[in-house]
């Protein structure tokens, strides 16, 4: 009864988001009660191994009673303070160093969000104030890649590649642009990595040339592109990328908001890329999502250019919410953790998770295994050869999420029969066992789906 009056309330009241409105309605809420470790129970009592941490969030995994009390502890002390008129508090000051200096190479000023659409809107705010404060104002155009995934906020979403991002929104602005994603398993260059990195090179070059040289404000790039499908790019791609928009002269944008904080092992994916970007932007992680925070990382050139070109003027940008105080403690706390075992058991479940994976690889739908670290995706085919989707009619992304979840696995299910994964940092080796398990019991169940049977005979 009581799930049932919760549901009904749901349908009648909560507008959730990227949905279809109508068969929400109709199918009704999952409602989420508790949970522990990388375990989730449902309000039925189901449990579920969380094979995607929230939403690429609970980094550090459900149920930490030290996150819990850092929280309560600041909330009985000073629960808000604002950064404006120079005010701020000791867990957003302490949170701000303790990132920067982790952060790679002079990323040494951070500007909290709420999360990371804000984060990416933050970024876009100040990087026309630099240029402004260069007296380059015609910098105007930002670049991004196709399949790539840059908040849902008005700007932000522009920068998204997506289209259900863009359809009915009169989205992408004329001062978005987009090249091919490095997309390896369905390149248009094949999978040789040089061959991916030169076309990606030369889709900037060419894209900065069209628009004008002295127009591109900067070009904005995930270390993993995750909402398009979990692409994973050759080795060595981000430090071209990085290393071409030096040559060029305009900004580079590292959105870590999935990758950061043990994602893909590092605290940040640009340590193993190897690059010291402008800007970075994070988010889910920073505070295992647990409470919302997002942080934007600037560099000092960038930080300066801004402060001398305000001088004595304010710089017109703000949050009510910015470095929250309860938010900053819970980041400290979650750091805290990261650092005394979580990040190393991130590294080798990580490494078991992947191994699982690549077991699946003789399924007759699995055409691609790809990850690093805790992320990863499994991209679903009817034709090995000719690398054929499933079928439309087969509703992946609703039929496969439902096998996996009366299987006990959450799971990301994509509209194009990609399986993300994104397992909390806390995973035992059961846990990664049980996501190889229900996946491969998913898999088996899809098979025998009338729509993917029909497929697969042609």
């Amino acid at each position: 009864m009581y799930s049932n009056s919760l549901v009904e309330l749901d349908r009648r009241h909560l507008v959730h988001p990227v949905a279809s409105y109508r068969n929400h309605e109709k199918l009704g809420v999952r409602v989420l009660a508790s949970a522990k470790g990388a375990t989730v129970t449902d309000a039925s009592g189901r449990q579920l191994v969380d094979g995607f941490a929230g939403l690429w969030c609970v980094n550090a995994g459900y149920g930490h009673e030290s996150i819990v009390e850092a929280a309560a502890r600041q909330m009985r002390e000073l629960p808000y303070a604002t950064t404006y008129f120079g005010l701020g508090s000791e867990p957003a000051i302490r949170l701000a160093a303790a990132l920067a200096e982790r952060a790679p190479g002079d990323l040494n000023h951070v500007y909290f969000t709420l999360g990371g659409s804000d984060a990416v809107d933050s970024t876009i705010r100040f990087i026309r104030y630099y240029w402004i404060a260069r007296s380059q104002p015609q910098r105007d155009q930002f670049i991004s890649v196709e399949q790539g995934y840059h908040g849902s906020s008005t700007v932000g979403a522009g920068l998204t590649a997506l289209p259900s991002f863009h359809a009915g929104f009169g989205i992408p602005f004329d001062w978005q642009h987009k090249i091919p994603s490095h997309y390896a398993y369905r390149n248009p260059v094949g999978e040789d990595p040089q061959a991916i990195i030169n076309a990606s090179l030369a889709a900037l070059r060419r894209k900065v040339e069209e628009i004008g040289p002295e127009r591109v404000a900067a070009f904005y790039a995930e270390p993993i592109q995750g909402s398009g499908g979990v692409l994973v790019p050759p080795a060595g791609w981000m430090k071209a990328m990085r290393a071409l928009c030096s040559e060029l002269g305009i900004l580079f944008v590292a959105d870590e908001v999935i990758t950061a904080f043990g994602r893909t092992g590092p605290l940040f994916a640009c340590e193993d890329d190897e690059i010291v970007p402008d800007f970075i932007t994070t988010a889910k992680g920073l505070t295992s999502g647990y409470v919302p925070m997002g942080a934007v990382f600037m560099t000092d050139h960038i930080y300066e250019t801004i402060a001398d070109g305000a001088g004595g003027a304010a710089v017109g940008h703000g949050y009510t919410y910015s470095a929250h105080p309860v938010s900053a403690a819970v980041g400290l706390e979650v750091l805290n953790l990261y650092e005394t075992g979580l990040l190393a058991n991130g590294r080798k479940a990580g490494a078991r998770l992947m191994q699982g994976l690549e077991s699946l690889k003789d399924h007759p739908l699995v055409g691609d295994v790809r990850g690093r670290g805790m992320l990863a995706a499994i991209e679903l085919v009817v034709d090995k050869e000719t690398k054929a989707p499933l079928p439309a009619a087969a509703e992946p992304a609703r039929r496969v999420f439902d096998r996996a979840w009366e299987n006990g696995l959450v799971i990301r299910a994509f509209v194009n029969g990609v399986l993300g994964y994104a397992p909390p940092l806390c995973c035992t080796d059961a846990d990664i066992d049980a996501i190889i398990e229900r996946t491969r019991k998913t898999l088996d169940d899809t098979l025998d789906d009338p729509d993917i049977r029909a497929a697969l005979q042609g």
